[in-house]
């Protein structure tokens, strides 16, 4: 079995998670600040795998069989294994937006609290 095949069913998950967090966000009128939210996330993720996985690989302190990998390398770490950091961001956004993540709102001060 490849890195990729065992993969699919995280993605799968975390795309279903997301889509049902991205509904209602887009609801509550936040739907940009979702997406948003999570390409910053994603973006940051990425860079980090990319840079530390490398520099993982290039220290010996693993690789991955050829037999498990598509072959195409982005320095020494296999593309595949990018597929974590981003099923991570999906589910990681969708998740704090089902569990209620709010922001306050501006312009109100938050109770027992003195603004000015």
């Amino acid at each position: 079995m490849t890195y990729l095949l065992m993969s699919i069913p995280f993605i799968a998950v975390a795309v279903v998670v997301f889509l049902v967090g991205a509904a209602r966000a887009r609801r509550q009128g936040d739907g940009r600040r979702y997406v948003a939210s999570w390409g910053a996330a994603t973006a940051v993720l990425l860079v980090l795998t990319v840079v530390f996985d490398n520099v993982m690989i290039g220290a010996g302190l693993f690789d991955f069989g050829e037999h498990g990998i598509t072959g195409i390398r982005l320095g020494l770490m296999p593309i595949e294994d990018l597929l974590y950091p981003i099923a991570g961001a999906l589910l990681l956004c969708g998740v704090w937006q089902l569990l209620g993540a709010e922001r306050p709102e501006l312009g109100r001060s938050e109770p027992g609290r003195a603004d000015g």
